[in-house]
Order: structure tokens, then C-alpha cells, then sequence
């Protein structure tokens, strides 16, 4: 047991093990034909694994795939809860909740909000029929987000008042960007809300999902637009904070869960709200949102590489949980990617589904899944 040794950042262990499950998803979500439906389910899943050809092969792979992360993703939630509770009566914990560092919390809710998103994709997948009653899941899912989100807003609010009354924030101590842990649980909760702000196929339910998406999307903006100035004034004052060098990173994820969040709610006015879709916008708003995780992206590995980071703290012994920041992005690279060709490419007839050309432009992607994959046990076996 860890007690005063641990760190809610621990937390994105099983982040970052949800969202590898989820990732493999994607790839049954964009290449498997599902007519009339917004998502991949069991009824058109099952039958392309019965046909025996390339793409049944495919499917098989990636179910192995997301189940495998799955169990994983609950293991991880397991033994983070049980550690919390023991880290709750030390002394380090309260140290902890009179610091920067109380931020650290938001990795919770987070956390819980993959969570459901591991559920419902484990369901779609795996449950036969699960589709013909979507619609009374629907109401479920959103009450999960809000409580997720209720959470989230007492763990921020406890510790943004206290930073307003006491002004005992550390500047000096803040020369990274893991402040932005907060905006990323809120952007993970909008998004999630904006899933049966985009499917449902009643109104009320559907302006419920996106009023709710629209709500922690603002909070993690206005968040988005103070910390990351700070962030970086520090930064440019004091240089990177080496081992919380990742946070460089976080808006990748970040980028991905709003990009993401965008696309459902510009759905749900389409289906609803008289709202038409223009397929040229959304390739604009993929290749906008692609373009400036790819800066992020660039600048954090340069600057990593600078100052070794990977060699100290993923290749070597040293143990650092913040080193699990390097799995988010990665995924969350991959995912945006995915939306990028099917949302931004295909529709817009630049690329056509399984062809050479289609893998070439999937294959970089394919890679930052791999790679993230491979860094993922290595940082496995060092902690746990």
C-alpha cells in the first residue's frame, strides 16, 4: 500500500487504459457499414466477423483489443480507489489539499467519466439489440455525466475559492501545465454529455445532452483561455518543470474532447434544431483542431527530447505517475485522428473508405496508437 507515497495522479493509469479500449472502438465505428445508425453495435459488428474476409479479421482484433483495456481500465479503477482512501488519512493528503497540487483531484471525476464511456461502448459492442432501447439508456448516461460533473464542480470549486480567499496560489511552483487537469475533466464530461445531445431521437433529450455539453464546454474554455496563459508566463519565467514536462501535452486531449464535443452538438441541431450540416466546415474545423494538436504536439516532444525526460523517466527506473500523462495525448492524437479522416476527409470526398490511399493517410495514426500502447506497459511494469 502506498498511503502517503500515492498521488491522485495515479488516476490516469486507468485513464489512460479506458481510453486505449475506446480507441480500438474507433476503428469498428469508422470502417464497419452501420446504415441508420449512429454508432457500431453488435448487430452489424457480429455479422462482419461471420464473413471471414480482411475486415472480420480486423473486427476480431480490435474486440480483443478493447475488451483486454477494458478489464485493465476497472483493475486500475480498483486499486487507484482503494489507495485513495488510505492516502485520505495521511498527512500527506492534506498537505496535498493546501497546495497547487489539490488540482490533482479533477483526475477522479475524469476518470469516472471514461468510465462510462468504456460501458457504453463495451454495451453497444457486446449486448445484441442494446439499440432498439438506446433511447431509455439515453436519460442513464446523462445523469452519470452530471454527477461525474457535479463532482467535478465541488472539487473545483473547493479549491478555486480557497485560491480567491487566501491567494496562496505558488507561482513559482507552477512552471508546467498541469493546472489544465481541470479544464481536461470538464472537456471529458461535456463530451459524454454531447453523445445523447447527438443520437437521441427526442428533443427533450437531445437538448438536455447538449445544453449540458454546451455548459461544461464554456466552464473548460474560461478555464482554457487563464490557465493556459499562466501557465505558460510561468514557463517562460522559470523553464519547464521536468518531470511534469507531459502537461505540455494535455491540450492535445483536450483539443480532442471539445473538437469532439463540437461535432456531436453540430449533429444534434442537425438532427433537430433545423440546423444543416455542411460537410466543407467540418473539414475546416478537423484540419483547425489536427493542425494545433500537432503544434502542441511538436513543441512537447522537442522539448522533452531537450531535457530527457523519456530517458529518466520512462526508459530508466525512475518512477514519476505523472509519466502516465503520455499516455492521454496519445490516444487522444489517435481518436481526433480518426474523426479527422471520416468527419473531414471522406465526407468531403478526399478520401475514399479502404482504399490505398485512405490507409496511407490512417497509418500515422495507426503508429501514435502503437507507440502509445507500447509506452503504456512499459510505465504498467515500472508501477504496478
Amino acid at each position: 500500500m502506498l498511503r502517503e507515497k500515492f498521488s491522485p495522479i495515479c488516476f490516469l493509469s486507468a485513464l489512460g487504459a479506458g481510453g486505449l479500449s475506446v480507441s480500438f472502438y474507433m476503428y469498428l465505428m469508422f470502417m464497419i457499414p452501420h446504415r441508420g445508425v449512429p454508432m457500431t453495435t453488435f448487430d452489424f459488428w457480429y455479422p462482419t466477423v461471420l464473413k471471414g474476409d480482411w475486415l472480420s479479421a480486423v473486427s476480431v482484433v480490435c474486440a480483443i483489443g478493447i475488451v483486454y483495456f477494458a478489464v485493465l481500465h476497472f483493475k486500475l479503477l480498483w486499486w487507484n480507489i482503494q489507495q485513495f482512501k488510505l492516502y485520505k488519512q495521511s498527512s500527506a493528503y492534506q498537505i496535498m489539499a493546501s497546495s497547487n497540487a489539490e488540482v490533482t483531484l479533477m483526475t477522479i471525476p475524469l476518470t469516472l467519466s471514461m468510465t462510462i464511456n468504456v460501458c457504453f461502448v463495451l454495451g453497444a459492442l457486446f449486448v445484441p439489440k442494446l439499440w432498439s432501447v438506446v433511447e431509455y439508456l439515453f436519460p442513464f448516461a446523462i445523469l452519470g455525466f452530471l454527477i461525474a460533473g457535479a463532482y467535478a464542480l465541488k472539487i473545483f470549486m473547493d479549491y478555486f475559492s480557497r485560491l480567491i480567499v487566501k491567494g496562496d496560489f505558488d507561482f513559482a511552483n507552477n512552471n508546467n501545465l498541469s493546472q489544465m487537469i481541470s479544464i481536461f475533466a470538464f472537456a471529458m464530461i461535456a463530451v459524454g454529455l454531447a453523445a445523447p445531445g447527438a443520437m437521441s431521437q427526442y428533443l427533450v433529450v437531445n437538448a438536455i445532452g447538449i445544453f449540458a455539453a454546451i455548459f461544461f464546454s464554456a466552464i473548460a474554455i474560461l478555464l482554457l483561455l487563464i490557465k493556459l496563459i499562466f501557465g505558460f508566463q510561468n514557463i517562460f519565467q522559470h523553464g519547464i518543470a521536468k518531470e511534469a514536462s507531459p502537461s505540455l501535452w494535455i491540450m492535445i486531449p483536450i483539443l480532442t474532447l471539445l473538437g469532439i464535443t463540437y461535432i456531436r452538438i453540430s449533429f444534434g441541431l442537425d438532427h433537430h434544431f433545423d440546423q444543416k450540416l455542411v460537410n466543407s466546415s467540418l473539414f475546416t474545423f478537423t484540419s483547425l483542431v489536427f493542425s494545433l494538436q500537432l503544434i502542441f504536439g511538436l513543441i512537447g516532444y522537442k522539448v522533452m527530447k531537450h531535457i530527457g525526460y523519456f530517458e529518466e523517466f520512462v526508459e530508466s527506473s525512475n518512477r514519476s505517475p505523472v509519466s502516465f500523462a503520455l499516455i492521454c495525448p496519445g490516444v487522444a492524437l489517435m481518436v481526433f485522428g480518426m474523426f479527422f479522416i471520416h468527419i473531414g476527409l471522406v465526407p468531403n470526398n478526399v478520401l475514399e473508405v479502404n482504399t490505398i490511399a485512405y490507409f496511407i493517410v490512417m497509418a500515422p495514426f495507426m503508429y501514435v496508437q502503437y507507440i502509445t500502447i507500447i509506452y503504456f506497459f512499459k510505465l504498467k511494469r515500472k508501477f504496478f
